[in-house]
């Protein structure tokens, strides 16, 4: 269980319940999840992220190790800075995903609580005579999420100072928000629709920053509205929209390879998709009219074909009407944005991902009686 989870949803923070939530238990909801979602969105969330791993790489070898390890280029990244990465099996076949930090003298991997033993076993079976030791820091070093375009006012507003940072970047500041630590870690994060950033610090002080946080308006938010906003964002999660039997290019998710940094497991496969010049089919995005007009597993029909399948899916309430998006896979053919689809006994349309508000605008305005 999450660290963070107890502190969390302690005595007047006001979640209404815990769920495991990513391999950890954490607050499922403290209102609506819709109106949380919206606060993402418009203005500025606090969020557990106890959910996330993180395990260190420290010794003389470990980037050298490590861009061999993984998908994207560890040995050009600077210091202060993290990229994503997957992890794969000589197969090309997906065994994890991961960010990694370039922190000076060390290497810092964040991932999914859910995925860290079979990180761990990895790492082991591919470490033979390299200098790299590692540490999983789980229990020691957890984190809050803050996101929406008021998250830095409130972040200076709890006492949490820190320069412009990119996405990716991240920078050690002093504390001054009455939390009980000296210092913590400030990591903008990426890939999502809106401003964020993840505060890594010790499990003993995330009550009083969550505290301080919610003080300088934060409003709190719960895994149920985080889902809705990484389906929202098209972001693919491991296990459910990312399996071992899916390769690299199948999931879109091109910021995660690099294809100038050398030999790495599962490389030759990975090369000999990209010389081939595409795959077979896509992860792409799905907007249904309606809550609930698509679930997960069902499978996507092109004409009278069977094209795909769903992985994810969120029901949206927007202003007074319901929208569904979801998250799957389709035939490359069949993927392309406009096109309509049947998903069970929904009519779909394919999507770009991110979805951005003016597509859910538009799709309001489409269906609005003459």
């Amino acid at each position: 269980m999450g660290l963070t989870a107890l502190q969390v949803r302690g005595e007047g923070v006001g979640a209404a319940g815990a769920s495991e939530y990513r391999g950890a238990t954490t607050a499922a909801r403290f209102g609506d999840p819709q109106a949380e979602w919206a606060e993402l969105r418009r203005g500025c969330g606090v969020y557990d992220l106890g959910f996330r791993a993180k395990i260190s790489l420290t010794g003389s070898d470990r980037v050298r190790w490590l861009n061999g390890m993984v998908t994207n280029n560890i040995r050009d990244l600077a210091e202060g800075h993290g990229v994503y990465s997957l992890l794969l099996n000589p197969q090309g076949h997906i065994l994890g995903d991961l960010y990694a930090y370039n922190r000076g003298e060390s290497i810092m991997i964040d991932t999914d609580r859910s995925q860290v033993d079979k990180i761990l076993a990895t790492f082991e079976h591919y470490i033979i005579m390299d200098d790299v030791e590692v540490a999983n820091l789980s229990e020691e070093l957890t984190a809050l999420g803050v996101a929406g375009p008021k998250s830095r006012v409130v972040l200076r507003a709890a006492g949490l100072e820190s320069p412009e940072l990119q996405p990716g970047q991240f920078h050690t500041v002093q504390c001054d928000c009455d939390c009980g630590c000296l210092t913590c870690t400030i990591v903008r994060g990426e890939n999502v629709p809106c401003e964020s950033y993840e505060v890594w610090l010790a499990p003993a002080h995330v009550r009083p920053l969550w505290d301080a946080l919610r003080r300088a308006g934060a409003a709190p938010v719960g895994s149920e509205a985080l889902e809705l906003q990484r389906i929202v964002a098209g972001i693919p999660l491991y296990g459910v929209d990312i399996r071992e039997r899916d390769l690299p290019q199948e999931t879109e998710q091109t910021r995660a390879l690099n294809f100038n940094k050398g030999c790495y497991v599962g490389q030759e496969i990975v090369e000999r998709i990209r010389s081939r010049g595409s795959v077979h089919r896509r992860f792409t995005g799905f907007l249904a009219q309606g809550a609930g007009e698509i679930t997960p597993g069902e499978k996507i029909l092109a004409g009278e074909k069977e094209a795909g399948e769903i992985t994810s899916a969120a029901s949206l309430r927007l202003g007074d009407r319901e929208e569904t998006v979801a998250l799957g896979y389709i035939r490359r053919e069949a993927g392309v944005p406009g096109r309509e689809v049947t998903v069970g006994t929904a009519r779909a349309t394919v999507i770009q991902l991110p979805v951005e508000d003016a597509v859910l605008a538009e799709s309001s305005l489409a269906r609005r009686p003459a």
